[in-house]
């Protein structure tokens, strides 16, 4: 639920609008080639034949005669697919901009392969999707009931009968687990994953893992706050249940946290501030959601953000709190929040 539809914020509400963890507008609003080539291959993989079957993380276990070709999947997870040298036919969320150039979500997904049935969080054109005679339909979830992401509460029986699904959790975790999930996803699907690129990318984040558990050590005293920008508010993302956060808070980072109380109205995500108390958390470095769906840095006006310690000393950069799950997207996460480490100074 990107727009208000409901009173009160359910936990699927809160969860839309932060996209696990802040994407403050919606939530203000409602109150609640193969591997070897990148992936510009045609077809969902290598050729691998036979019967398939995954047992997804909620441990639903999906049975077909053959792996599948006929794949849907939300925008991000098909971009994940991508790099391991699978491709989708189909997917839903935020893939375009509205220059045509490929959200931030779809990493690089060649967009003009794709067939796009719901171009934001929430949307799914039921008949479009029927007509791609889906075998498979592929997210995450961000719940222990395993509500599919970005699927229409109002179509999800609709959409479950058309094929069925596959589901990688996100929630409460560290990063290393869902990128491993889809490491093993791909690799049933025919990826190649003994491939030159696949293998550097998953060698080059061990090495960016320890750089940042380097830089974290050395500078422990360095504190980063997670953000998130809206239109009337800015949210302050705790470090429980976000599997970025959780891993780099893992690795030793020094976290802003909100406290226990305020987070209790997101179900522990994390806590609204206006932007008159956006001063509320001291922080060294800031870290902001990077969807187009929040406001960027550059484009905040608000004073109480300009005035901020961190702002005003450029240690500011991007966080993806919903990260394309490939080794190879994941690595600059953990380089740029490093380097943003090494480099700051004392300022919160």
């Amino acid at each position: 639920m990107r727009n208000a539809r409901a009173a009160h914020p359910t936990r699927r509400g809160i969860l839309a609008a932060g996209g696990a963890i802040g994407l403050g507008a919606a939530l203000a609003a409602c109150g609640d080639d193969d591997a070897k080539s990148g992936g510009s291959g045609d077809g969902a993989g290598t050729g691998k034949s036979g019967p398939w079957s995954f047992k997804d993380d909620r441990g639903t276990t999906v049975k077909l005669d053959s792996v599948p070709k006929n794949i849907v999947a939300f925008t991000g997870v098909a971009a994940a697919l991508w790099d391991y040298g699978v491709q989708v036919k189909g997917v839903f969320g935020p893939t375009t901009t509205k220059d045509g150039k490929p959200d931030v979500q779809a990493g690089d997904l060649d967009v003009a392969k794709v067939t796009v049935l719901g171009n934001e969080w929430g949307k799914l054109n039921v008949e479009k999707y029927a007509s791609l005679a889906p075998e498979v339909l592929i997210t995450t979830t961000f719940d222990t009931a395993g509500t599919l992401w970005s699927v229409p509460e109002e179509s999800k029986d609709k959409v479950a009968k058309l094929a069925p699904s596959v589901a990688v959790s996100v929630f409460d975790r560290q990063l290393t687990q869902p990128l491993q999930r889809m490491w093993e996803l791909a690799e049933s699907l025919g990826a190649d994953m003994k491939a030159k690129k696949v293998t550097d990318a998953k060698a080059a984040f061990e090495k960016a893992a320890a750089r940042l558990r380097a830089a974290a050590k050395t500078k422990p005293e360095i504190r980063v706050l997670a953000g998130s920008a809206s239109a009337d508010l800015f949210y302050v993302s705790g470090t429980n249940l976000s599997v970025d956060l959780e891993y780099f808070k893992a690795l030793g980072v020094n976290f802003v946290e909100p406290s226990e109380d305020a987070k209790k109205a997101t179900g522990g995500w994390f806590e609204s501030l206006s932007w008159e108390n956006v001063d509320k958390y001291p922080a060294d470095i800031i870290i902001m959601d990077d969807r187009a769906s929040t406001i960027q840095p550059a484009d905040i006006t608000e004073g109480t953000w300009k005035q901020l310690p961190a702002v005003k000393a450029g240690q500011v950069i991007a966080r993806s709190p919903e990260p394309i799950l490939s080794y190879d997207k994941c690595t600059p996460l953990l380089d740029n929040l490093a380097e943003a480490i090494e480099n700051a100074k004392k300022v919160g």
